[in-house]
C-alpha cells in the first residue's frame, strides 16, 4: 500500500485475534504500530512475530479515559505523530438480552461503545492538528443484521458504524477520514469462547458455514488488507464507508 512506510498505528486489541493480524499487516506495510491492549503480554507475543522494533506494547484499558491519554501521550512522545487508529478493541457474553443485567451491560458497552469514543476524543484533535489521519473502527455485522443473544453488543457495533459516519462528515475537511470494518463469523479466541465446546458447539458452527457463501469462516488475517487499504494513500477517496468482510454471508 503507499504511504504507510514510517506511519505511526495505534490498533486497540492487538494482542490476538483480528488485532494481532492487523499489527502484523501494519508492521509489514512499514508502520511503527504501537498496541493498547488490556493483556500487555498478549501484546508482546504479537510484538515477536513482526520485524525488529516495529511494534510497542502499552497497557490500555481503553474504557478509562485517563488510561488512553495517558498512553497517547507516550505514544506521542516515544515513537512519533499518530496517523492511524484501529479500533479493534472488543468484549461480548453472548446470552438472551432477557435473562442480562445492568453489569453486563456496562461492560459491553464500557468496552465496546466507550472505549472508541475515548480514543477518538484523544486522538481525532492530533489528527485534525496536523490536517490529516486515519481512523479504521472495527464494527461487526451483528450491527447490520441482528444477531441472537447479542443485542446489547449488535447496539454497541451499530452505534459505532453511525458515529464513525457522522465523525466522518465532521472531518473531512480536515482530512482525517474514517471507516468501518464489519467482520463476519472469524475463528478468534473470543469466537471460540462463545461456541464453547461439545456437540452443541458444532451445530451452531455448522449452522454459521450453512449461511457463508464462500463456505468458511473467516480467518484473522482476512482483514488486515482492508485496514491497510482504508489506512494508506490508496483509500485517501474513502470515508463514512461500512465495508463488511464476510464471505458474503451479509450482501447488503
Amino acid at each position: 500500500m503507499k504511504g504507510l512506510s514510517g506511519k505511526v498505528a495505534i490498533v486497540t486489541g492487538g494482542g490476538q485475534g483480528i488485532g494481532r493480524a492487523i499489527t502484523l499487516r501494519l508492521a509489514e506495510e512499514g508502520c511503527k504500530v504501537a498496541i493498547f491492549d488490556i493483556k500487555p503480554e498478549a501484546g508482546q507475543e504479537t510484538a515477536k512475530l513482526a520485524p525488529p522494533s516495529s511494534i510497542s506494547v502499552y497497557a490500555v484499558d481503553v474504557g478509562d479515559r485517563a488510561s488512553v491519554d495517558q498512553a497517547v501521550a507516550k505514544v506521542e512522545a516515544e515513537i512519533g505523530p499518530i496517523w492511524a487508529l484501529v479500533n479493534n478493541a472488543g468484549w461480548d457474553r453472548p446470552m438472551p438480552f432477557l435473562k442480562t443485567d445492568k453489569d453486563l451491560w456496562d461492560k459491553i458497552i464500557r468496552i465496546n461503545l466507550y472505549g472508541p469514543l475515548n480514543t477518538h476524543h484523544a486522538i481525532a484533535p492530533l489528527m485534525v492538528e496536523r490536517g490529516g489521519g486515519r481512523i479504521i473502527n472495527i464494527a461487526s455485522d451483528a450491527a447490520r443484521v441482528g444477531t441472537s443473544d447479542e443485542a446489547v453488543y449488535s447496539a454497541c457495533k451499530g452505534g459505532l458504524i453511525s458515529f464513525t459516519k457522522s465523525i466522518a462528515r465532521e472531518l473531512a475537511r480536515k482530512n482525517v477520514l474514517l471507516n468501518a470494518v464489519c467482520p463476519g463469523p472469524t475463528n478468534t479466541p473470543m469466537m471460540a469462547a462463545v461456541l464453547g465446546e461439545g456437540e452443541q458447539a458444532v451445530k451452531w458452527k455448522d449452522a454459521m458455514l450453512r449461511g457463508i457463501p464462500l463456505k468458511r469462516m473467516g480467518e484473522p488475517e482476512d482483514y488486515g488488507g482492508i485496514v491497510a487499504l482504508l489506512a494508506s494513500d490508496d483509500g485517501k477517496f474513502i470515508t463514512g464507508q461500512t465495508i463488511s468482510v464476510s464471505g458474503g454471508m451479509n450482501m447488503i
